[in-house]
């Protein structure tokens, strides 16, 4: 089990039961079934998030899905792919928020 705490660092102060479900049941329970890789999860929750417009859940987890072993070839590539499912203006948020992402993990 991971013990996450992401949800309590994020809204804990104002949403403790949001906090709760985000960190036990989300990433402690779901994320760690063993009939999806972390890999896979992270590609199939950054085309969720791109599908909806996320931006702001899309920056936490493109750099999530690094650690999950996905490249940012792979993420460029599959906002790409998306636009022609989601739309251009989604896809090219999203790519403005893996430029952020990226950037942001060079320093």
């Amino acid at each position: 089990m991971t013990r996450w705490t992401g949800g309590q660092r994020a809204v804990g102060d104002i949403a403790p039961a949001l906090a709760h479900y985000t960190d036990k049941i989300l990433f402690d329970e779901v994320w760690a079934r063993p009939e999806l890789s972390p890999r896979d999860r992270s590609l199939a929750t950054v085309s969720a998030l791109v599908t909806l417009g996320a931006t702001d859940q899309l920056a936490f987890h493109l750099g999530f899905a690094r650690d999950n072993g996905v490249t940012e070839q792979e993420l460029i590539e599959t906002i790409t792919h998306l636009a022609f499912y989601t739309g251009w203006p989604r896809a090219m948020a999203a790519i403005g928020a893996a430029r952020a992402a990226f950037v942001d993990t060079e320093r």
